[in-house]
């Protein structure tokens, strides 16, 4: 691997300002900052001291921070989606639960540590010791949390957590996430959430489980009980997707805050059907300082069965076309190696088989077929590409002034 110079100041100027985000998205961002920061909020984002970009200036990016799962069989997976997602700038943690086998995480660490730009930048960790996952049970919420635990201890400098599994693949590059990301205020959760819940108030809320998981070695389903439980009357349930992109700050209020009310709600979703589906919904609405935060979408293209909307479907060529036009960064879920996998490499991230995805830190020559990613240089290069503007569109439309508050924590 060898490493190109790099210039002491930032290699950006090939970006005209806010080419991909134009002069009313600037002005949405605006809106959402200066609401914020007079809803009382006590949160860290203050529109003094923390307004990344005006409409002439150049934003400073941003760094994700990726939790990539997965289970028995899912190395090759992991590594395939590690791959795709990689990015100096950002950090990932892999984690295979117990189900998988040693050999498996072995594997997996092999290749991080064999992979140059990875050992150089030192920004991919593999959990060793490995966590029991039923994924109906609240020890999926259990492992996520133990992961961002991970990640605030070792990855210090990040803006947003955004958790994928095996199954779930990028629809664009991470230059046009992180270029489109840095124009946003550093406060903004994206999750899928809604207090009307339906039929899962009988399916999910009022039933009571045991997760064996809790306790076990072995993964097992969960039990039962033939009670039913009320509705809570102190706080109010909200549900939504199981895949998010938190903010650092309000994953450490939920990992160590100052509050009770992640703790208390961590054991009301212990007993609770797919508890990832609500826990972190839940305590970012019912918390004051993190309510106007929430951006009700999971930047995830899903289609569900219909109905009742419970299962995703397993996606195909048939839905490129509908995946690309969506603007969303993530889709899920795919078949292992589905030829629509080698399509989005080909078509979307420019990426060959088994290579990471090319950004602008990618300076080598790509003549004859060659990695440019083994010469790399400033990894605040991004190069955005033609997907940028679909995540852009989303984003403003996400963030419209009529619509962006009305979808909040309701």
């Amino acid at each position: 691997m060898k490493k190109a110079h790099i210039s002491s100041s930032l290699d950006r100027t090939w970006l005209l300002p806010l080419i991909s985000i134009s002069v009313l998205s600037f002005v949405v961002i605006l809106a959402v900052t200066l609401s914020h920061s007079k809803s009382g909020s006590t949160s860290d984002f203050t529109v003094s001291d923390q307004i990344l970009v005006d409409r002439m200036g150049q934003p400073e990016l941003p760094r994700l921070a990726y939790l990539i799962s997965g289970t028995k069989g899912d190395s090759a997976r992991v590594k395939r989606v590690l791959q795709a997602v990689y990015h100096p700038m950002n950090y990932y943690l892999l984690h295979l639960d117990l189900e998988a086998s040693d050999s498996e995480r072995l594997e997996l660490a092999k290749y991080v540590k064999s992979e140059n730009i990875m050992r150089g930048f030192k920004n991919v960790m593999v959990i060793g010791k490995a966590n029991l996952v039923t994924y109906k049970g609240p020890t999926m919420i259990a492992s996520t949390l133990h992961a961002v635990a991970i990640l605030l201890k070792q990855a210090k400098d990040w803006d947003w957590f955004i958790n994928l599994s095996a199954s779930d693949y990028p629809l664009m590059p991470q230059d046009d996430i992180l270029h489109i990301f840095s124009y946003l205020p550093r406060d903004l959760n994206f999750l899928e959430h809604s207090s009307s819940i339906g039929w899962k108030e009988y399916q999910r809320a009022r039933p009571i489980i045991i997760d064996p998981g809790l306790y076990h070695s072995k993964k097992s389903g969960v039990f039962w009980a033939k009670e039913k439980r009320s509705m809570p009357a102190s706080f109010k349930l909200f549900m939504g997707s199981a895949w998010v992109v938190l903010t650092k700050s309000f994953l450490e209020f939920c990992v160590s805050g100052w509050d009770n009310l992640p703790r208390t709600l961590l054991m009301y979703y212990t007993n609770f059907l797919s508890s990832p589906e609500g826990y972190f919904h839940t305590v970012i609405c019912n918390h004051k300082d993190y309510q106007n935060t929430t951006v009700n979408h999971d930047l995830h293209y899903i289609r569900w069965d219909n109905p009742p909307k419970q299962h995703p479907m397993t996606l195909t060529l048939k839905h490129f076309d509908d995946m690309v036009q969506s603007g969303a960064p993530f889709a899920r879920k795919f078949a292992k190696d589905d030829p629509v996998l080698n399509k989005i490499d080909e078509k979307l991230l420019k990426r060959s088989n088994n290579r990471l995805t090319p950004g602008g830190w990618c300076v080598g020559s790509s003549a004859f077929g060659k990695d440019p990613c083994l010469v790399y240089g400033n990894p605040y290069a991004v190069k955005p590409t033609a997907n940028s503007k679909r995540l852009e569109k989303l984003v403003v439309r996400l963030l419209d002034s009529e619509t962006f508050r009305s979808k909040q924590c309701k």
